[in-house]
C-alpha cells in the first residue's frame, strides 16, 4: 500500500551581494538574518543532519517565533526523528498561527496515522479538503483510511475523487484497482493496473498484483510475465505463490 508522505516547506530567499562593500573582516561579523538561518537548517535537512537543521529553525523561531513554516518543517524533522508529540505540537503552533495552513493540517493528518490513530486523522484530511478541494494526497490519504478500516465504497469515492484531480495519478489508479480486485471486478482492475503501467512502467507493485489477478483467471502465461517483471525490478515476492505459477508453466 501506499507510503502517506510529510509535506516540507521551502522558502529560500535569493540574496543579492553587496559589491564588495568594507573589509572582508567587517562582512564576517555580520549576524546572519532570519533568511539565512531559515537556508541553513532546509539544507542541514537535506543532507540529513537533522541535529543541525533543528538547532537553525529554532534560530529562526527565536528570531519570528510566528514563522509558521519554520514550525512546520520542525515538525517534519521530529517525526524522521520519532518523536511524535514534539511534531504534532509544531504542526499546531503552525495552525494556530495560520488557520488556514493547509500542509500543517495534512501533516497532522499523517502523523495520526502513522500511530495508528486513524479516526483522529480523518478530521484533519478533512480540514485540508475545506481549504484546498483539490488536495490530491488528502483525498488519497482518505481513501487509504477507509479501505483500511473496510470501509471500501468510502474508498473508492476518495479514490475516484483523486482521478477526477488528476486522471494519471498513479496512487489513484493503483489503489482504485487494488479495491477493484478485492470486489472481485477483475476486468476492471487490470485496466487501472495497465494504466499505471503506461504512466509507470516500473512500478513493481502493479506488476505483482496483474501476476495475482492473472493466476486467478488462469492466464498463467500473463501471470508469469508480471511476476518476473515484479521480481526484476525488487518487489519482495511470497515464495508460494511462484512456486504454484512455476508448477503451471
Amino acid at each position: 500500500m501506499n507510503i502517506l508522505i510529510k509535506s516540507f516547506s521551502v522558502f529560500l530567499t535569493i540574496l543579492l551581494m553587496a559589491s564588495c562593500a568594507g573589509s572582508k573582516a567587517e562582512q564576517k561579523v555580520q549576524p546572519l538574518t532570519l533568511e539565512d538561518h531559515f537556508r541553513l537548517a532546509f539544507e542541514a535537512a537535506e543532507r540529513g543532519n537533522l541535529r543541525e537543521a533543528i538547532s537553525e529553525y529554532k534560530k529562526v523561531l527565536d528570531m519570528d517565533p510566528r514563522y509558521a513554516t519554520a514550525h512546520l518543517n520542525l515538525g517534519v524533522i521530529y517525526g524522521r526523528q520519532g518523536k511524535w508529540k514534539k511534531e504534532i505540537s509544531e504542526y499546531e503552533k503552525a495552525i494556530a498561527i495560520n488557520p488556514n495552513f493547509a500542509e500543517a493540517y495534512f501533516n497532522l493528518g499523517v502523523a495520526y496515522g502513522e500511530l495508528g490513530r486513524l479516526d483522529e486523522a480523518i478530521p484533519y484530511y478533512e480540514k485540508v479538503l475545506q481549504i484546498d478541494p483539490n488536495h490530491i494526497e488528502a483525498l488519497n490519504n482518505l481513501g487509504v483510511i477507509h479501505l483500511r478500516k473496510g470501509r471500501l465504497e468510502e474508498a473508492l469515492s476518495y479514490y475516484r475523487k483523486t482521478l477526477e484531480v488528476k486522471p494519471d495519478y498513479v496512487k489513484g489508479l493503483f489503489n482504485l484497482g487494488y479495491v477493484y480486485h478485492r470486489q472481485g471486478r477483475s476486468d476492471e482492475a487490470i485496466a487501472l493496473l495497465l494504466r499505471v503501467l503506461e504512466v509507470q512502467p516500473k512500478h513493481a507493485d502493479a506488476h505483482y498484483n496483474l501476476a495475482a489477478i492473472y493466476y486467478e483467471m488462469k492466464e498463467f502465461k500473463l501471470a508469469a510475465e508480471h511476476l518476473d517483471q515484479a521480481i526484476q525490478l525488487g518487489k519482495s515476492v511470497d515464495p508460494r505463490f511462484v512456486e504454484r505459477l512455476r508448477s503451471q508453466r
